[in-house]
C-alpha cells in the first residue's frame, strides 16, 4: 500500500533498493550445481606497475570458448574491489561492457570470438586490503594470498579452480623493495627508463588462479641447492625480513627433507629449477602452496632455541613438507571445484603425517593427531557446522577449510591405505598422477584410481565422503574354551548431526578395523593384527585356535575415525597398558581408564557431591608407566597426561556443566600427584641434565618429560612448588623449558614468581613478534581465575592489534580454548569474545568466523548458559554490514 501511493522516483529508488540489499545477501553454492564454464583461460599474462598507495595490473588473457556453449552466451569473470580502467578484446577498446562490484561481463551484445584475448587494466591499493586476501602489505612487505578466491581481488578472472592456465608474470617496483617473486622460472630482470626495476616469471605448468603468488620486499635470505633422483638441481631460498634470518636453518633443513621423502617413499621429484619460501608475519593461514613460492606464516618458518619450542620446530618440519608435498596433491593435480577442497588438503594431511612420522615415532605422532581429531574434529562433527569431507553446500568457501575437510579427510585417506596396504596404495597413487596430471579432478576420481590398481570394489567407501557425523562402534566379545574360539561382534551406527532431519537414516560404512589378541595368562599375543573390514550395520568375526582367554586390542592404530563403545573393566584396560602390542593402543587403554575416573568424579562434583577417592588399581598403573624407564619418552609422556576438557565434554550427552568439568581434572591430577609425589621428584631431577639444546628425539623426550614432572609438582600443592617452577623459568635454557615453567606459574594469581616471569619473559622478547604471542597466549589460557580480567586488559596492551591474525589468534583464540574460563557463569567470557567478533568483522572476515567456533555447541551446555550464548550469536547477526563468513557461521550455530 505504500508503494501504492508513492512518487515513481520514489517508488523506483525502493525497488532498486531491495533489489540491491537482495543481491546482497549471502548466496549458498550447491555442489550438484556444478557445471564447467563456458569459456576457459588458457594463457594468462600479467603486469604489476607497484607504487606506494596504488598498483596497477595489466592482465591479458587467451580464451577459448568451451565447444557446447552457445555463440551468443557472455564471458562473465569475478572481480572484487577493483578500479577498471580499460577493457579490450583482440587489442580493440571495448565500450560495451557492464561491471558491478563483483564481476566484468564483456559479449552481452556483440557474440564474442571462438577465441579471444581479453584485456583489462585495474587499479587496487593493497595497503588498505586489511582482509589480506588477493594483494595485500604486511610491514614493508607485498604479498599475495589467492586460496580460496583471492585472485579476483587482483584482476577480473574466472576464478574457480578448474580453469587452469600457464602464466607469465612482470612485476615492477621501486628499488626500495629489492626482491621481485612470482612463480615458476625467472625469465629476466632490469632497470626501466624512470629508475625502477622489474623481473618477469614464466611457469610453465598449468595452474589455478588459486596458486598464483607474487612477492615484492626488501627481504634477507638463505640459499641452497638439492639435486633431483634424476640428477636436476634446484635453487632452493629461504626469505624473511632481514632481523630473522637466523631463524632460517629450520626451514631449510624441512624442506630438502621434504624433498627427499617424497622421491624416496612416492617417487615424486620437484619440476621447477626454482622452489621459494616466503615467511610473511600478517597471514590469516599457517602456510600456502602456491607453485614454486610458497608464502608461509612466521609461525611455521622461523626457529631458533631461545624463540621456538620443540613442537614449533617439529611444527615447522610438517608443515613445510605439507606445502612441499601439494606440488603434486594439489598443484599437478588440483580440484575441479571448491567442494573437492578435501581432495588435495586429505590427502596431503596424510602424506605430512607419514612425513613426520617417519621422521620421528610413528606412534606419537598417531597420537598427537588423534588427540587433535577428538578434541576439534569430533566436536564439529557434534555441532551446527557438520559437514561431510566432501561438503554439499557453502556461503564462504573460506569457512570449510576445517577439521573435518583436513584431519577427518586425512583418516579416510588413511583408511584406502590400512585397506589395500602400502604397496597397492603405492600403486593407486601412481595411477592417480598418471591419469590425471595436470588435470583438475574430483574425489571419485582419486577413489576410482584407488579401485582400478587395487581390483577392489570401493563403491561403499564413498559413503565416508558423503555421510557428515562421528560413527559410533559397538564391540561385543565371546571367549568359547571348549571351542578355543573367540567371537567378535562389530555393530556400526552413525547419530544424525544437529542440521540434519531426526529422521535422516546413515548407511553403514566401509570400515576396517584392526584388532589383536592379547592372552591373559601368557601376556602374549594370540593373534597377531588383523584387519575386520566390517561393511554392515553388524557383523561377527570368529577366531580359532584361542588356547586361553584373551583380551582383546581394538581399533589399533585408531584404523578408523569412530567412537568407541565396548564393555572393559579397569583390570584390562590395565592389563592393555602394560602388555599390548600396540603402543597406540597402549596409551589408548590409558585413555579409557583416565577419562572413566575422570568422569565419575565429574558426576560426583555436578551433583554437588564429594568425589570418591581414586582407586588402588589406577594410581598403580599410572606409577608403572611414570617409574618405567621408557625407550620411547615422549610416548611415556603422553601416557601420563590426562584428556583434556574438550575431549571429555564429547563424551557428555548435554547439560554440561564445564566448570564441574575442570574442577573433576584438577582433582584427579592434585590426587595423582600427591600420591606419586616423591616418583615425580625424583623423576624431575633426574632429568634436569642442563646439556646444550639439541633437537633430537632423546632430548625432546627429556624436555617433555621433566616439563610434565614439573606440571603434577605444581599440582600437588606442594610449599615448594612455586619456588621450583621459578627456578625451572630462570635456569631455561630453551624456549620449551621456559614456556612450561611460565605455563604453570601463569596460574598463581597474585604471586610476586607470576608477576616476575610474565615481566622477564615479554623484556627477553626484545619485540620479537612470535615470543609476544606466546606471552599473550599464556596469559589467554591460565586457569587463574583473574584470567578474564587479564585478557580485557591484554586487548588495550600496546602490543595488541586486531590487524594481526597471530596475534588475534593468540589471545582470542586461545582464550575461547580456555573452556571453563570462556563459559565463565556470569556470561562475561560470552561478551568478550562476541565484542571482538563483531569488531573484527570488519577488518577480516576470515578470522572472525573462525572465532566463532566456541560459540557452537551452545546446545550442549546447561539451560543458563544456553540463553547467554545464544543471545551473543544473535547480537553478532545484528550486526550491520556482516560478512558472508561471519554470517554463514552464525546463522548455523543460531538455527541449531
Amino acid at each position: 500500500e505504500r508503494f501504492a501511493i508513492a512518487k515513481p522516483s520514489t517508488l523506483r529508488a525502493a525497488v532498486e533498493s531491495l533489489a540491491a540489499m537482495e543481491k546482497s545477501k549471502p548466496v549458498e553454492k550447491f555442489r550438484k550445481d556444478y557445471k564447467p564454464p563456458p569459456y576457459w583461460i588458457k594463457n594468462v599474462d600479467l603486469d604489476f606497475r607497484i607504487y606506494d598507495g596504488k598498483t596497477i595490473v595489466v592482465s591479458k588473457l587467451k580464451v577459448e570458448r568451451d565447444a557446447s556453449t552457445d555463440t551468443k552466451t557472455p564471458m562473465v569473470l569475478d572481480g572484487e574491489d577493483l578500479t577498471l580502467k580499460k577493457v579490450s578484446i583482440d587489442g580493440k577498446q571495448l565500450t560495451e561492457f557492464s561491471a558491478d562490484k563483483s564481476s566484468l561481463t564483456v559479449g552481452e551484445k556483440t557474440p564474442l570470438p571462438a577465441s579471444f584475448v581479453l584485456e583489462t587494466e585495474v587499479e587496487i591499493v593493497p595497503e588498505k586490503n586489511t582482509q589480506l586476501s588477493g594483494l595485500y602489505k604486511s610491514g614493508s612487505l607485498y604479498c599475495t594470498q589467492c586460496e580460496a578466491e583471492g585472485f579476483r581481488r587482483i584482476t577480473y578472472h574466472l576464478d574457480r579452480p578448474d580453469v587452469m592456465a600457464k602464466y607469465r608474470v612482470r612485476v615492477e617496483a621501486d628499488k626500495s623493495y629489492p626482491v621481485l617473486l612470482s612463480n615458476g622460472n625467472m625469465l629476466e630482470s632490469g632497470e626501466t627508463k624512470d629508475g625502477r626495476h622489474f623481473a618477469s616469471f614464466e611457469d610453465p605448468f598449468p595452474k589455478p588462479s588459486y596458486l598464483f603468488a607474487v612477492v615484492v620486499g626488501d627481504l634477507g635470505k638463505i640459499s641452497d641447492k638439492f639435486v633431483t633422483m634424476s640428477g636436476r638441481k634446484v635453487d632452493l631460498n629461504v626469505f624473511s625480513e632481514h632481523e630473522n634470518v637466523d631463524a632460517l636453518d629450520h626451514a631449510m633443513a624441512s624442506l630438502k627433507k621434504s624433498m627427499k621423502w617424497d622421491e624416496e617413499r612416492w617417487g615424486r621429484e620437484y619440476d621447477l629449477d626454482v622452489y621459494h619460501i616466503v615467511a610473511v608475519k600478517d597471514f590469516n593461514m599457517g602456510a600456502m602452496e602456491n607453485k614454486g613460492l610458497n608464502v608461509f606464516n612466521t609461525a611455521l618458518t622461523l626457529a631458533k632455541p631461545e624463540t621456538a619450542t620443540d613442537m614449533n620446530y617439529m611444527r615447522i618440519e610438517g608443515v613445510i613438507g605439507h606445502e612441499y608435498f601439494h606440488n603434486w596433491t594439489g598443484n599437478r593435480v588440483t580440484c575441479r571445484d571448491w567442494f573437492q577442497l578435501t581432495l588435495k588438503e586429505g590427502l596431503t594431511v596424510f602424506r605430512d603425517q607419514e612425513f613426520s612420522a617417519d621422521m620421528w615415532s610413528h606412534a606419537v605422532k598417531r597420537i598427537q593427531t588423534v588427540r587433535a581429531l577428538r578434541g576439534r574434529q569430533f566436536q564439529e562433527d557434534a555441532g551446527p557446522m557438520a559437514h561431510p569431507i566432501r561438503p554439499e553446500s557453502y556461503i564462504a568457501m573460506d569457512n570449510f577449510y576445517t577439521m573435518t575437510v583436513y584431519y577427518k579427510g586425512a583418516e579416510v585417506i588413511r583408511m584406502y591405505h590400512t585397506l589395500l596396504g602400502e604397496k597397492l596404495f603405492r600403486k593407486g597413487m601412481d595411477l592417480y598422477f598418471e591419469r590425471h596430471d595436470g588435470c583438475a579432478v574430483t574425489c571419485d576420481d582419486f577413489r576410482k584410481a584407488m579401485a582400478d590398481a587395487s581390483g577392489r570394489d570401493l563403491t561403499q567407501f564413498e559413503r565416508w565422503y558423503t555421510q557428515a557425523g562421528t560413527p559410533v562402534l559397538k564391540v561385543e566379545g565371546k571367549y568359547d574354551e571348549k571351542q578355543s574360539t573367540y567371537e567378535l561382534k562389530l555393530t556400526q551406527t552413525c547419530p544424525t548431526t544437529p542440521a540434519e532431519p531426526s529422521t535422516t537414516k546413515k548407511l553403514p560404512f566401509h570400515m576396517p578395523v584392526k584388532i589383536g589378541l592379547i592372552g591373559k595368562n601368557d601376556k602374549k599375543e594370540i593373534v597377531a593384527s588383523q584387519i575386520c573390514e566390517l561393511t554392515k550395520e553388524s557383523q561377527t568375526f570368529e577366531f580359532k585356535g584361542v588356547t586361553q582367554e584373551p583380551v582383546i586390542s581394538v581399533l589399533r592404530g585408531f584404523s578408523a575415525p569412530v567412537k568407541l563403545e565396548m564393555e572393559t573393566s579397569d583390570a584390562d584396560l590395565a592389563f592393555l597398558m602394560a602388555y599390548d602390542t600396540d603402543d597406540f593402543n597402549r596409551w589408548e587403554a590409558g585413555q579409557r581408564l583416565m577419562t572413566r575416573v575422570l568422569l565419575s568424579v565429574y558426576e560426583d562434583i555436578k551433583a554437588g557431591k564429594k568425589p570418591q577417592p581414586l582407586s588402588a588399581n589406577f594410581i598403580q598403573a599410572t606409577k608403572e608407566v611414570l617409574k618405567a624407564d621408557a625407550k620411547d619418552r615422549q610416548l611415556q609422556v603422553y601416557m601420563l597426561v590426562l584428556p583434556d576438557e574438550q575431549t571429555l565434554s564429547g563424551h557428555l550427552n548435554g547439560g554440561i556443566n564445564p566448570t564441574a568439568l575442570h574442577e573433576a581434572r584438577v582433582y584427579v591430577k592434585k590426587t595423582i600427584a600427591q600420591q606419586l609425589e616423591s616418583i615425580f621428584r625424583e623423576k624431575y631431577t633426574a632429568l634436569s641434565t642442563g646439556v646444550e639444546y639439541k633437537l633430537t628425539s632423546k632430548e625432546v623426550g627429556r624436555r617433555k618429560l621433566r616439563n610434565l614432572c614439573l606440571s603434577y609438582l605444581m599440582s600437588s600443592g606442594a610449599k615448594d612448588s612455586t619456588s621450583i617452577a621459578a627456578s625451572h623459568f630462570k635456569s631455561a635454557n630453551s624456549m620449551t623449558d621456559k614456556l612450561a615453567a611460565l605455563g604453570e606459574l601463569v596460574d598463581v594469581s597474585g604471586s610476586e614468581e607470576r608477576e616476575l616471569a610474565l615481566k622477564t619473559f615479554y623484556d627477553d622478547a626484545k619485540g620479537d613478534a612470535l615470543v609476544i604471542d606466546k606471552w599473550f597466549m599464556m596469559q589467554a589460557t591460565a586457569s587463574a581465575k583473574d584470567t578474564l580480567k587479564n585478557v580485557k586488559a591484554l586487548a588495550n596492551h600496546k602490543a595488541f592489534t586486531l590487524t594481526n591474525p597471530n596475534r588475534v589468534r593468540a589471545l582470542y583464540g586461545a582464550f575461547g580454548g580456555n573452556m571453563h574460563i570462556f563459559h565463565s557463569e556470569d556470561g562475561k567470557g560470552y561478551e568478550l569474545l562476541a565484542d571482538a567478533i563483531i569488531q573484527l568483522d570488519s577488518i577480516n572476515p576470515q578470522i572472525a568466523a573462525r572465532l566463532l567456533g566456541p560459540f557452537g555447541l551452545w546446545k550442549r551446555y546447561d539451560e543458563k548458559r544456553q540463553s547467554m550464548m545464544k543471545s551473543h550469536l544473535e547480537r553478532i547477526l545484528k550486526k550491520k554490514d556482516i560478512s558472508p563468513d561471519a554470517f554463514e557461521v552464525a546463522s548455523r550455530y543460531a538455527k541449531a
